[in-house]
């Protein structure tokens, strides 16, 4: 039994790993889209979210069969348990890129609307954070984990700041205002995929110490605060 369940776990380490490539493939190039202004690129974006939803129904039936035949324990039921929140993480990942390749189509539209400063960097650091999540799934390191996790607020500060600006340029020219809101709605979907990458980095960290450190914060603020 032994045997069999470290030859599916292989199977699946190596299915986990071919949709975590191509779910990277996808935000560089929605990013590239957005930023650069390569809007054929939204097709192949959208080409590859179909084959991204079919590796992940597969990934799913893989992780329930290994459940029903193995009955796995300790580490390896961690594992399989982990892959299948990430594996949900990654297609949700995959449809945000989807988003955004689709706002930067509408970007294009209008040449003269100029991409804000600060999307690239804010790029930059949510790229960073998926492909470190990852890193640290597959690698088991808990350290890069915490490391993703508190790369979010920057993020948020970043996404804050960009939907100011968006939000003057539309009071300063009306002729910008679609524009605007197509950038406006691929930033929040940036914001989001930063949220997924720390859910991906949670989840390491649950594989690797058996801890649940989801909404820690908040316990710990609740669990602090006097009775009024």
């Amino acid at each position: 039994m032994t045997r069999h369940l470290d030859r599916d776990m292989d199977r699946l380490h190596r299915d986990i790993l071919s949709l975590c490539t191509r779910v990277e493939e996808m935000i560089d190039n929605a990013a590239l889209a957005l930023c650069k202004g390569r809007a054929h690129l939204a097709d192949q974006v959208a080409e590859d979210d179909k084959h991204v939803d079919q590796q992940e129904v597969m990934i799913e039936e893989e992780c329930l069969k290994m459940l029903a035949l193995h009955h796995p324990v300790a580490v390896d039921l961690r594992r399989i348990a982990t892959v299948v929140k990430v594996n949900n993480d990654l297609e949700r990942i995959a449809d945000l890129a989807v988003n955004i390749a689709e706002r930067a189509s509408g970007v294009c539209e209008y040449p003269d609307f100029v991409i804000p400063e600060g999307v690239d960097a804010m790029v930059a650091s949510v790229t960073r954070m998926v492909r470190s999540a990852l890193d640290a799934f597959v690698n088991l390191e808990t350290f890069a984990a915490r490391a993703v996790i508190g790369m979010d607020d920057e993020v948020d500060e970043m996404n804050s700041l960009l939907i100011a600006r968006l939000t003057e340029i539309m009071q300063r020219d009306s002729h910008l205002v679609v524009p605007s809101l197509h950038c406006f709605s691929a930033i929040r979907h940036l914001e989001r995929i930063a949220d997924l990458a720390t859910n991906i980095a949670e989840d390491s960290i649950y594989l690797v110490d058996g801890d649940i450190v989801r909404h820690r914060c908040v316990v710990e603020n609740i669990e602090t605060t006097p009775n009024s």
